[in-house]
């Protein structure tokens, strides 16, 4: 059990991992070369972005110390982190001292990136090697899910076991262990792509704009793509990694792959290196107008000019394209620049992933996720080379012959890849089982065994639509004659991004409101059902969880959240209120914490209105219960690919406690006239104060009729039916705004909130 941990480096990395080790629960112990230096890391991450912590009480966790005065401690951890500056001897020295200091079966690592987990090691006492390992997490340690545990000889094999499940179910990582050579896996296979994409750069063929727009969500990588990745991460860090790589491979042929790229080393000398400098690749400054302009590197000239749009007709038209296998296989192929980019870089990655794969990785699916947790891509190169198809492949590369890894096949898997493990993404297994019960365009019935079933989104964004609609429905009357439990999930990146405005505006505009009025029936419904249901009923958020995404966790038995949840009723944003059953529910919850029956209702109900009318989103899942979207009864998984299988467990244990269903609320304490006027009046004072605008006032004060239960005339008690009627009166006349409609069409066009 780890009940305690150390970090020895509070620089970018030793302080992000305090700070992910304190998200799991963890005390940490953070050290630098004096107190104040440490306390200075603590700082620096405390105000990064994104957040490194889910909550800000998670970083009274971590306390902080110097090597001279507080290295003892240390005694008292059960993992001890290397994390300092990347040079052999700074490393061995200290750990020379944390040999002397530490708890014999401590276990001890080192987060280097590069340097030999086994020369680290050399001097050290027995017990320190056969606790001692590689763990290199990757930047930031709380979003990108890869962590890569590199073992040596002397490497107790039941420490690696260790580790790797305690990095994976409380860190939420996806654990790979890779062999200890240079750079370990995915910076080996990630560099090379990388000085691919500068080679093709420095012929002057592509510009910056044009590599990014290629190398970015076309092929199901990161927004950032090739340059401002580079440039996030820092050209310092990438010009110090492809040295390191460099000098430590055995092979001088291998050693010229990976030769310092020119424009790289000149522009570290300039000290243009990124973001942490002002400017890299890319350069952002103040415009005339006071606005703020990004300008791109000319490499030829060392000079910046002004952003230019990537014009390259084939990535528009290849937007068109959902599968991401068939979309790369298309560009790839493609006789035009795209194509010919992807086949002198991408190809040649392929080729040279498959011919060192066997030295660096113990598999090929090692290979894949590596990629996946570390670099963001959506396919693996393993993946790639399949989808794009081996011959194809080996022609755009000038390859004669097949790797040796394919031995005779056509294909390097059959199938796709697989989970790391059984009890990871059952959704997905059940699925490739064929234990679909019954699906339409938006949403599928899954069994997923032990009588648990399963609901699962998969319409664009997990939007709720009727066919969304539909499967509930039909996933509750399943569920009732042949199953014990529901649970409501995906394995999609979010959970669900709302209702579908789209179809919302056309019935608006259109004026067909009784459409609407049947909509937004259903819709309560449907929730309605998933709260009263005779089985217990799990809701399994991740990612961005909104409006009525929301709405369906808060009406579930038990909520199991992942670590990363976005959850908010945002329908403020858009001109309306929650209407299916969320105003309700957050009152509900705000009147049940009323310490006595004679409390003031006001504060209660003025948390609830707060959370609904600022359109607060959690930044965790820890911080959804910080603001009442989650209750103390849920739960949060850190690692998503175990999320479903968590929520299942709970189902099955709320089933053997003998679940009995929730009973309908008819005596819900509501404020009436005077805990209205108080909400107005506040609106009001807003709105006087320029804080929100005209439209924010007119949904400010829907909102604060139904949480006052309407303009009864003194406190009473309500059902819960009445409470809903007020939700949907007040969406159907929001919806015959014009404002209203303005926000919803701009919010479809731009991804962003009009205040009109």
């Amino acid at each position: 059990m780890i009940r305690s941990a150390a970090v020895l480096g509070a620089g970018t990395m030793g302080a992000q991992i305090a700070a992910h080790l304190a998200n799991a629960g963890v005390p940490v112990l953070l050290l630098d070369l004096t107190p104040e230096i440490a306390a200075e890391g603590l700082k620096r991450a405390k105000a990064l972005k994104p957040e490194p912590f889910f909550t800000p009480d998670a970083a009274s966790l971590v306390a902080t110390g110097g090597f001279d005065t507080d290295l003892p401690r240390i005694a008292a951890a059960d993992w001890i982190i290397e994390a300092v500056v990347e040079r052999l001897d700074v490393k061995q020295a200290l750990l020379s001292r944390v040999d002397d200091v530490r708890r014999p079966g401590s276990i001890v690592t080192s987060n280097t990136s590069g340097i030999p987990i086994a020369a680290l090691a050399e001097g050290r006492s027995e017990d320190f090697r056969r606790h001692w390992l590689g763990t290199h997490f990757f930047n930031p340690p709380r979003y990108l899910r890869l962590l890569e545990i590199i073992p040596t000889a002397d490497t107790d094999p039941a420490a690696v076991a260790f580790v790797s499940a305690f990095a994976d179910r409380r860190l939420g990582k996806g654990v790979v262990v890779a062999k200890d050579t240079p750079n370990f896996i995915a910076n080996h296979i990630g560099l090379y792509s990388a000085v691919q994409v500068l080679r093709a750069l420095a012929s002057g063929e592509y510009t910056i704009e044009e590599i990014d727009a290629i190398t970015g969500a076309a092929l199901g990588r990161p927004k950032s793509a090739t340059f401002r990745t580079m440039d996030i991460a820092g050209l310092d860090v990438l010009g110090h990694v492809i040295r390191n790589l460099a000098e430590r491979l055995d092979d001088e042929a291998a050693r010229r792959e990976f030769a310092m790229p020119p424009l790289v080393a000149q522009l570290i000398e300039r000290g243009w290196i990124g973001e942490k400098s002002g400017q890299g690749f890319y350069k952002r400054q103040k415009a005339a107008d006071g606005s703020s302009e990004i300008l791109t590197l000319d490499p030829a000239a060392l000079t910046y000019r002004p952003k230019q749009p990537a014009r390259l007709p084939s990535l528009d038209a290849a937007r068109g394209i959902d599968d991401v296998g068939a979309r790369i296989k298309t560009l790839f192929l493609g006789r035009d620049k795209v194509g010919t980019f992807l086949r002198q870089t991408l190809g040649r990655t392929l080729v040279y992933t498959a011919r060192v794969a066997p030295s660096i990785a113990h598999s090929i699916d090692d290979v894949d996720r590596v990629m996946r947790w570390g670099f963001g891509w959506e396919l693996g190169p393993f993946e790639t080379w399949d989808a794009i198809g081996v011959d194809a492949v080996l022609e755009a590369a000038g390859e004669p012959e097949k790797p040796a890894l394919l031995a005779g096949r056509s294909r390097f898997r059959e199938g796709g890849l697989a989970p790391a493990a059984a009890d990871l993404q059952i959704l997905k297994s059940a699925r490739d089982r064929s234990r679909v019960v019954r699906q339409n365009a938006g949403a599928s019935l899954v069994d997923l065994g032990d009588g648990v079933l399963a609901v699962e989104f998969h319409s664009k964004m997990n939007a709720i639509g009727g066919d969304t609609l539909q499967m509930l429905h039909a996933g509750v009357a399943e569920a009732s004659a042949n199953f014990s439990a529901l649970v409501v999930g995906n394995d999609a990146p979010n959970f669900s991004a709302g209702a579908n405005l789209m179809l919302l505006l056309l019935e608006a505009q259109e004026g067909n409101w009784d459409e609407i009025d049947l909509m937004v029936r259903t819709f309560q419904g449907a929730t309605l059902a998933l709260r009263t249901a005779p089985f217990p009923v799990v809701v399994c958020p991740a990612g961005l969880t909104l409006g009525g995404g929301c709405e369906i966790s808060l009406h579930g038995d038990r909520v199991q959240a992942a670590a990363e949840t976005y959850m908010g009723l945002v329908e403020v944003g858009v001109g309306l209120i929650p209407a299916g059953g969320g105003c309700t529910e957050m009152l509900v919850r705000g009147v049940e914490h009323l310490p006595n029956a004679k409390a003031d209702l006001l504060p209660f109900v003025q948390r609830a209105f707060e959370t609904i009318g600022f359109a607060k989103v959690s930044s965790s899942g820890a911080d959804a219960m910080r603001i009442g979207l989650l209750r103390d009864v849920d739960g949060v998984t850190m690692n998503r690919e175990r999320l479903m299988a968590d929520a299942k467990a709970v189902a099955l244990e709320r089933v053997r406690e003998g679940y009995r269903p929730a009973a309908p609320r008819t005596a819900i304490r509501v404020g009436g006239e005077g805990v209205l006027a108080a909400l107005k009046l506040g609106v009001h004072l807003a709105w006087r104060g320029g804080r929100i605008s005209d439209h924010d006032a007119v949904v400010g004060r829907a909102l604060a009729t139904i949480l006052a239960g309407g303009a009864l005339p003194h406190e009473t008690t309500v059902a819960e039916s009445y409470l809903l009627d007020l939700e949907r009166e007040a969406f159907l006349k929001l919806c015959g705004e014009p404002k209203t409609l303005a926000r919803i069409q701009y919010t479809l066009k731009t991804g962003k909130t009009l205040r009109n």
